[in-house]
């Protein structure tokens, strides 16, 4: 977590995706379609504490987020659900702060937590990929 904060210094932003070199960046993936997933995500995001979507845009399977932090910061995070084949779906997240300075980690965090509860909701259906 040390070496995120550190980065969190110098950037201001996340994101995941296949190729991520950070296992916890990875894109995750979910044997569902893209319209069961998008249900699934976009329900689970609405329940989750502190966050507000401000955007739902399902033909191009986009979330849009604000999170505001404790120090009073907005984060703007979108959450794509992408039909990998008909039968799976995979979830990737970009988070970014607003403001000229690093998120010490935070985006990083916020991520994590959004792939753990989507994880947790969605469990018998998560998979390694394709």
């Amino acid at each position: 977590m040390l070496k995120r904060t550190l980065i969190g210094l110098l950037r201001s932003h996340e994101l995941t995706g296949d190729k991520a070199k950070d296992p916890m960046l990875k894109s995750h993936f979910y044997k569902l379609s893209r319209e069961r997933s998008w249900e699934e995500v976009v329900s689970t995001l609405k329940k989750m504490q502190g966050y507000k979507i401000l955007h739902e845009v399902q033909s191009v399977g986009e979330i849009v987020l604000e999170k505001r932090t404790m120090s009073g910061r907005t984060m703007d995070i979108t959450v794509s659900v992408i039909s990998v084949n008909p039968v799976t779906a995979a979830v990737d997240i970009y988070s970014a702060s607003r403001g000229s300075f690093g998120d010490l980690g935070s985006n990083y965090r916020v991520i994590i937590d959004i792939y753990r509860t989507l994880d947790k909701k969605l469990a018998q259906y998560k998979t390694s990929g394709v």
